[in-house]
């Protein structure tokens, strides 16, 4: 069992737990303490690791006050994906509808206990976003206000320079912490998965597992539409570049690798070789996007993040506003840039974008058995974007050496003029 990876001893604990609510039934509600443990330790790690990794993560872009116009491109360009991103998982969630079609009788004892966070008009929601007392927000779990603040704070010691090293130095070790704190927490996640199935077959049947499947269908329809539809319109029309080039490269030299690895950070030395020797990209780019993408650029984790609120709203019969949802996509949109590339992040970003709109987290027990076929598509759609990001901007920098693909692919697959 020591040589197992993480997913797979979720996967077995996912497959248990079923299998003991099934065959025990009622009295398998003993071991619901260890899903609320689990729960409970989840909750525990959000507030800390939002802010370290936030402040974190923005402090060390400090190679962009270096690079300027080319570091403003790369995070104008990844925010842009990402908003995209956020908004095709929200059309996807809203036709698709994961989350409808459950009978709610017998699965959810009191529907009216479930109410989405009554959301202010916009002008409103945005005044709310900053907090008046950040230790307030940090007492209260309120994540965007601690988002908001998080950004500041970063900013703030970018600016400042050599004098905010030791705050960096602070907020860096924190957010070291809290990785191996979230790490420890995430080795506990295969009893918790287990304890969560087992309770939730128990007390609801077996009939509630069928939106799992709509979810993972309704998460790799966004990934493909993104995938296959967004990012060749950059690449045909801007970046100019033959699709089958890109799309043969990607898939025979980076997709194997996300699939195995699901870390974009894992897999980032194979994609800056890929960007460099099979695309011609200076390394003067790649060696500042690439990291930097593979940190902040999460188009495949904004996607179901904006998907997995609407399912569970669906589930549980809460109707979203229009507001609401915008402010899920800025939400999500945030909470992706800030996520940490470490095993089950996913799930824990999930947890605090649903307790930010006031949706319940039981379905979660349900989600983290299948994540890892979700995330296979997830890492791989962050680092195609990574390499598109990359792509582009080298291209209106003029960083592109198009011999590097006349040579390795035929003048015909290259980029044209």
């Amino acid at each position: 069992m020591k040589k197992l990876s993480l997913g797979t001893k979720v996967a077995i604990g996912f497959v248990v737990g079923i299998l003991i609510g099934i065959i025990f039934k009622d009295q398998a509600l003993w071991i619901k303490p260890f899903g609320d443990l689990f729960l409970n330790l989840i909750k525990m790690i959000v507030v800390p690791l939002v802010l370290f990794s936030i402040v974190s993560g923005i402090a060390t872009l400090s190679d962009v006050t270096k690079l300027r116009r080319i570091g403003g491109k790369v995070l104008l360009f990844y925010v842009f994906t990402t908003i995209c991103a956020g908004t095709i998982g929200l059309l996807v969630a809203n036709i698709l509808k994961p989350g409808s079609g459950l009978d709610l009788d017998g699965i959810v004892k009191d529907t009216g206990e479930y109410t989405a966070t009554e959301t202010p008009n916009f002008l409103e929601t945005l005044v709310g976003m900053v907090p008046t007392n950040p230790f307030a927000s940090l007492f209260s779990g309120n994540l965007m206000q601690i988002i908001i603040f998080a950004v500041f704070v970063g900013i703030a010691m970018v600016a400042i320079g050599e004098k905010a090293a030791p705050f960096h130095k602070f907020f860096e070790s924190g957010a070291q912490v809290m990785y191996k704190v979230t790490d420890m927490v995430m080795k506990y996640s295969p009893i918790g998965v287990a304890a969560l199935m087992a309770v939730t077959v128990a007390e609801y049947g077996s009939k509630i597992l069928g939106p799992i499947t709509s979810l993972i269908v309704a998460d790799y329809v966004g990934i493909i539409l993104i995938c296959f539809v967004l990012y060749p319109l950059i690449l045909k029309f801007y970046v100019k570049m033959n699709l089958g080039t890109f799309y043969k490269t990607v898939a025979t030299k980076i997709w194997p690798i996300t699939a195995s690895t699901t870390s974009s950070s894992g897999t980032l030395p194979v994609t800056m070789k890929v960007a460099e020797n099979d695309f011609g990209v200076s390394k003067k780019l790649t060696g500042f996007s690439l990291p930097l993408g593979a940190t902040v650029n999460m188009d495949g984790a904004v996607n179901y993040f904006a998907i997995a609120v609407i399912f569970v709203s669906q589930i549980y019969g809460v109707d979203l506003t229009l507001t609401q949802q915008i402010t899920t996509l800025l939400l999500a949109t945030l909470i992706s840039i800030g996520a940490p590339g470490i095993p089950g992040g996913g799930i824990v970003m999930t947890i605090m974008l649903l307790t930010a709109m006031g949706l319940p987290l039981e379905i979660m027990g349900l989600v983290a058995g299948i994540y890892r076929i979700i995330d296979i598509g997830h890492t791989s759609l962050n680092v195609t974007g990574d390499v598109v990001g990359t792509l582009a901007v080298a291209k209106s920098e003029n960083l592109l050496d198009e011999n590097v693909l006349s040579q390795n692919k035929g003048d015909s697959t290259g980029i044209s003029a």
